[in-house]
């Protein structure tokens, strides 16, 4: 966590996917950025959304090289394509179902799970 995500794991605490959003052009930035892509402002706002998404690519872990998961293999990370723009995505595990019945397309929705001592967004199927 630093100055520039702090309100995107302020919002996880809440229970709330937050993504960053720009004030003069209202572009979603994630993950968050010093300066928006779509139109070089510097001045943004860190707004909830929907949490509802699709699946929109995915691998499946077998073995990880991380601590804090080395005990859920198998499991699924994915990039989720969310509704509210275009390109617009989050990434997060996948759970809710068997690793091999995760599909591209499939509709998930955000949870929050307690990792390392901070609720950390997931999403499982809907």
């Amino acid at each position: 966590m630093n100055d520039l995500t702090k309100p995107y794991w302020d919002g996880a605490a809440r229970g709330e996917l937050t993504i960053q959003r720009c004030r003069a052009c209202a572009h979603w930035i994630h993950f968050p950025e010093p300066i928006c892509p779509a139109c070089g402002a510097t001045d943004f706002a860190f707004e909830p959304v929907s949490g509802q998404g699709w699946v929109e690519t995915f691998t499946v872990i077998h073995r990880s090289f991380v601590a804090t998961f080395a005990d859920r293999a198998p499991y699924v990370m994915a990039w989720i394509a969310l509704p509210e723009q275009e390109g617009l995505r989050a990434f997060g595990n996948v759970t809710g179902c068997p690793p091999d019945a995760v599909a591209i397309g499939m509709a998930v929705e955000v949870f929050f799970e307690e990792q390392d001592g901070r609720p950390t967004p997931n999403f499982r199927k809907k």
